[in-house]
């Protein structure tokens, strides 16, 4: 009876539970943008739970498939995500304090507050 570990299987169960976790943290950001109720706690549920999981499935295809081209691949996928859910979060926030849609008595520090008196088309 042989009792050491194959490596290759020990990889793909790491990769089960990565892949696990990343499906739950995306459906948790899922959830938290159907049920939670103004933008800025949306936004939040949109953005970090969501980026996570999607890192934690990249590691796991990784390990599963333990290719350098694979890798080569999703290193750009978790950059590009990286950089873009901080981004596009911003934008929508600042639209949405622009409409008006965030409770501006919930905010401890209001730093557009200067950029609504100042026109958009002058530079705000």
């Amino acid at each position: 009876m042989d009792h050491a570990l194959d490596p290759a299987v020990v990889l793909d169960w790491i990769a089960l539970a990565l892949i696990l976790a990343g499906a739950l943290l995306c459906l948790t950001a899922a959830i938290g943008v159907l049920r939670f109720g103004d933008v800025l706690t949306r936004l939040h549920a949109a953005t970090k739970p969501q980026v996570l999981g999607l890192i934690l499935i990249c590691l796991a295809i990784a390990l599963s498939l333990r290719s350098w081209p694979v890798v080569a691949f999703l290193v750009p996928v978790v950059l590009i995500q990286l950089a873009t859910a901080p981004l596009s979060a911003h934008m929508v926030g600042r639209q949405a304090y622009r409409n008006g849609t965030i409770d501006e008595t919930g905010l401890l520090v209001d730093e557009l507050a200067e950029s609504t008196r100042t026109p958009p088309a002058a530079g705000g």
